[in-house]
C-alpha cells in the first residue's frame, strides 16, 4: 500500500502542474481568498458599520503578506494578488471610514435622510388629502 502512495506521489509530482495545483503555493490563496472577496463587497455596503481599527489592522497584515509573498522561495505571485487586491479593498474602506467619520459624511448623510423624510412627508399629506376628497366625494 505504500509502495502504491508513494508511486502516485511521483506521478503527480512529476507534472509541473499537477505539482503546483497539489502545493500549498496554490491552496493557501485559493482558500484565502475568501478574505478579499468578503472586503470587495463590504465596499457596497453603508460607511457607517465600517470599523477604523479593523481596517488598518488588515491593511497592515496585507502590506505584511505582500512582502512575504514575494520573498519566500519560490515567489507566491496568486498570494501577491490576493493581498494586492485585499490591501486595495481595505484602503478604499479606509478612504470610506474617514469620509464618513472625519470629513463630514455623517452630517451630509443625516441633512439627506432629512430631506427625503420631509419629501415622504409631504407625500404622506397629499395621499391622505386625496383619500380625504374621494371618501367625502363618495359619502354625497
Amino acid at each position: 500500500m505504500a509502495a502504491a502512495i508513494k508511486a502516485i506521489n511521483a506521478r503527480i509530482r512529476s507534472n509541473p502542474y499537477s505539482d503546483y495545483i497539489c502545493s500549498t503555493h496554490f491552496w493557501g490563496p485559493v482558500s484565502n481568498f475568501g478574505i478579499p472577496l468578503a472586503a470587495v463587497m463590504d465596499t457596497q455596503k453603508d460607511p457607517a458599520i465600517i470599523s477604523g481599527p479593523m481596517t488598518g489592522a488588515l491593511v497592515v497584515y496585507s502590506m505584511t503578506f505582500m512582502r512575504y509573498s514575494l520573498a519566500v522561495a519560490p515567489k507566491n505571485y496568486l498570494l501577491f494578488g490576493c493581498h494586492l487586491i485585499n490591501f486595495s479593498a481595505q484602503l478604499t474602506q479606509g478612504y470610506r471610514y474617514l469620509t464618513y467619520h472625519n470629513w463630514g459624511g455623517k452630517e451630509k448623510a443625516e441633512a439627506e435622510a432629512g430631506k427625503a423624510m420631509q419629501k415622504v412627508e409631504g407625500g404622506v399629506v397629499k395621499a391622505a388629502q386625496k383619500v380625504a376628497n374621494v371618501v367625502g366625494e363618495g359619502g354625497k
